[in-house]
């Protein structure tokens, strides 16, 4: 391996690390993702070569991701779904509702093809929506600034109402236990196995859903429990986040300001619309509306639990909607995508 074939990739992820500790340190919101991205992309904007990760640590990473994605459907969750169903039929109403409308304005007014407008309007875990647009022909570049866009204005809107409720948390979440080594490995070489049969199925994003589909298939029938490795599971993001910039070298500004528009226009119709069907099912059940909003919300599932038990809200009510919100979107986005592949 000559030098010139290492060292982009690796002056790639020393500069993710330095940007996923800074905004560590700063308290940002998904600081392992948002960081590394954001240092990358401005080294990138610089003139620094950057580079992403070879194919194959590129498939590892996806293979993380997808199990951790998957690791939220515990029995648990499945039983409390089957108890909210006016709820779960709103919530897929709002789920297309976003979809079609804001994918239409994307591409009426940001001239956007079909696939990047799809992506960037699905509200839709992060990491996900990113890792399937590595696998289709779609605009990584504005695709992540617009999802990037957002988590972040939903998970910096988080405090302010907290604020305005005066509730304040009364101790730290405690972090949940991580899966035990055997198991993990276990999954990790299933998810691998499960990844390479869809890539050679021609499936977008291959290695990222079969980690999805094991973690899932173990998660939900009680095989396994916990959650994936801290380590693995930061390092998988810090690589995310470094493939993500390093897709965005030779971008002008100009490009990244139009990217910065249609982010905001995602958000507020992601939001209005939300709030919308989050009425209409506090109408028909008579359910609390913010819990009912907090669990439409268009943001991570993470930051949406927290901010459940901070309002003592039922936090299994906000997760199970979340995660029923990924299932749908799991169906969905790679149905559509493929569907615009062959248009």
């Amino acid at each position: 391996m000559t030098t010139g074939s290492w060292r982009a990739p690796l002056i790639t992820f020393g500069i993710s690390v330095l940007g996923a500790g800074l905004t560590y340190a700063l308290s940002f919101p998904a600081p392992f993702l948002t960081g590394p991205a954001m240092a990358v992309t401005l080294a990138g904007l610089a003139g620094i070569k950057t580079e992403a990760l070879s194919p194959r640590l590129r498939d590892v990473v996806f293979v993380i991701l997808g199990l951790m994605i998957g690791q939220g459907v515990t029995p648990e969750v499945f039983g409390a779904m089957q108890t909210w169903p006016v709820t779960l039929l709103a919530l897929a109403g709002s789920l297309f509702a976003i979809i079609f409308l804001t994918r239409w304005v994307l591409m009426r007014f940001w001239s956007m093809d079909v696939a990047t407008a799809f992506l960037s309007s699905s509200p839709g875990h992060l990491s996900y929506v990113l890792g399937l647009s590595e696998g289709v022909k779609a605009d990584l570049m504005t695709v992540s600034i617009v999802q990037s866009i957002r988590v972040l204005a939903l998970t910096l809107l988080v405090p302010v109402v907290v604020t305005v409720t005066g509730q304040i948390p009364q101790q730290a979440l405690e972090a949940p236990a991580e899966t035990a080594p055997l198991p993990l490995l276990v999954m990790i070489v299933a998810a691998g196995l499960a990844g390479y049969l869809l890539q050679r199925l021609r499936l977008p994003a291959a290695y990222l859903i079969g980690g999805m589909v094991v973690s899932v298939v173990a998660h939900a029938t009680g095989m396994v429990s916990g959650v994936m490795s801290y380590w693995l599971a930061a390092a998988a993001f810090v690589s995310l986040g470094g493939l993500i910039g390093s897709r965005f070298s030779g971008v002008s500004w100009p490009q990244l300001r139009r990217a910065f528009g249609a982010g905001v226009l995602v958000t507020v119709l992601g939001v209005l619309l939300a709030g919308l069907f989050a009425v209409l099912a506090h109408w028909i059940t008579g359910m609390n509306l913010i819990a009912i909003l907090i669990a439409f919300a268009p943001g991570g599932l993470e930051t949406m639990a927290a901010m459940s038990v901070i309002l003592g809200i039922d936090p299994t009510f906000v997760a199970s909607h979340h995660v029923a919100r990924l299932l749908m979107l799991t169906a969905i986005v790679p149905f559509f995508v493929l569907r615009g592949r062959s248009d």
